[in-house]
């Protein structure tokens, strides 16, 4: 009989923890003349009462497998230690908060059974957000692309089912930082857009503030995209360009008498001024990826487990 591994990262997620388990638990259930079933809970750290909910759930449910961080290591270490866990023929990545409706597992496996190996939740209507996320979210994954060589689905996130060759590629991967939606898209395979409304929260706040929303979008950016450098170089030819024409327009107002104003004032401030702040922009770039390279090079894990339930080693 196939298998079915969910794996769900969890972080300060007290207030769902045990409606999320019964609603993905009743989901499980129902397909069990087809499939076998495991659940896998990675604690990110949280302080609050989330893994001693977790703990409870896993002595009543042995299908229920935690792995629990020593600290916060973000949402997709959360993800990937998962990955590295699971047992199934088939994963489904989901989040706590039931803005992805554990109800369409069916369906996306329906989908995994006619031969697609990746199917990716497309998001037609998003429910609760504000508008100015919806708009920083758009924003994001049109500069992505525009950047990227590699097409990276719009409106998506990591909610997907994917077949377990494809988990053992991701797995294969020796990146430190993983950008798994760019990654799921990179590795290729058959995929299919799977649309649905995303729901509101179901309860508590959401754990993508602004700042971890830059971290991912520069994640995204400096894992799939040399572009930005390109970019550099080539406004660096054009402030080249432009002060070379400066240049000649200020010799021909010396010698024709164009203006009166200061000789070499206003073009020097202006070229000082546009290659300072190219300079600095690019430092910032190019410090970007050396800042990742260093990472990698140090070889530390990307996260550190401090304990397991119902998890054979």
């Amino acid at each position: 009989m196939k298998k079915v591994s969910v794996v769900i990262p969890m972080y300060y997620e007290e207030q769902v923890a045990e409606t999320c388990y019964k609603k993905v638990k009743e989901v499980l259930e129902n397909l069990r003349e087809e499939y076998e079933y495991e659940i896998i809970f990675i604690n990110d750290g949280s302080k609050d009462k989330t893994f001693a909910i977790l703990e409870n759930i896993a002595k009543e449910n042995e299908r229920v497998k935690i792995i629990s961080f020593s600290r916060n290591f973000g949402h997709q270490a959360a993800v990937t230690a998962g990955l590295k866990y699971v047992t199934g023929d088939a994963i489904v990545i989901i989040d706590a908060d039931l803005q992805d409706p554990p109800e369409l597992i069916p369906d996306m496996l329906k989908y995994w059974e006619q031969g697609y190996e990746v199917i990716y939740g497309k998001r037609k209507k998003r429910d609760g957000e504000s508008a100015f996320k919806l708009l920083t979210a758009k924003v994001f994954y049109n500069t992505l692309n525009a950047l990227s060589d590699v097409d990276i689905p719009k409106d998506t996130g990591d909610f997907r089912l994917v077949d377990r060759k494809v988990i053992d590629v991701i797995n294969s991967l020796p990146e430190h930082n993983k950008f798994l939606r760019g990654l799921f898209s990179w590795v290729g395979f058959n995929q299919y857009a799977y649309e649905y409304e995303r729901k509101e929260r179901f309860a508590g706040k959401t754990k993508y503030p602004l700042k971890k929303m830059l971290k991912l979008a520069s994640d995204g950016i400096i894992s799939f995209s040399t572009k930005p450098l390109k970019i550099v170089g080539g406004l660096g030819i054009l402030s080249i360009v432009i002060s070379i024409l400066i240049l000649i327009y200020s010799l021909l107002s010396f010698i024709f008498k164009w203006n009166n104003i200061t000789p070499g004032w206003t073009s020097s401030m202006v070229v000082m001024t546009f290659l300072g702040g190219m300079i600095l922009v690019s430092l910032w770039m190019i410090g970007e990826y050396i800042a990742r390279i260093y990472d990698e090079c140090k070889g530390r894990p990307q996260y550190i487990i401090s304990k397991t339930i119902n998890i054979e080693e």
